[in-house]
């Protein structure tokens, strides 16, 4: 039977600490660009009627969008249980980009088309 590796807490060569580092501004972005998000839809809410065509189809985009980068982010997750089955290790900081990415791609380009009103 193949020795897997042990599974690593702390980074240890400089390019696994970039990548931590990544993983933070990542984070760190991602709640920027959320809570300028819910700033923006929420004004949108409140200047527009609700049955209007605009924000019918802003509501379906952002449940949909929701619902697509959970499932990007439920298949990381499974491919990460998946390789752990196998003896795999994936370090936490590169799993954790992986599952962060489709929010924080959604999140900005939210962001970037509701600014632009």
């Amino acid at each position: 039977m193949k020795n897997s590796a042990p599974f690593i807490i702390m980074p240890q060569t400089p390019a696994a600490m970039m990548d931590v580092w990544k993983l933070g501004v990542m984070a760190f972005e991602l709640w920027s660009t959320s809570l300028s998000t819910i700033v923006m839809r929420n004004s949108l809410w409140h200047t527009q009627a609700p049955t209007s065509a605009r924000m019918i189809k802003e509501n379906q985009r952002m449940v949909s969008e929701k619902l697509e980068a959970s499932l990007e982010t439920a298949f990381e997750i499974q491919k990460a249980m998946l390789g752990m089955a196998f003896g795999q290790v994936t370090p936490w900081w590169v799993t954790g980009r992986r599952t962060m990415t489709p929010y924080h791609r959604r999140s900005s380009a939210n962001s970037r088309r509701l600014s632009r009103g």
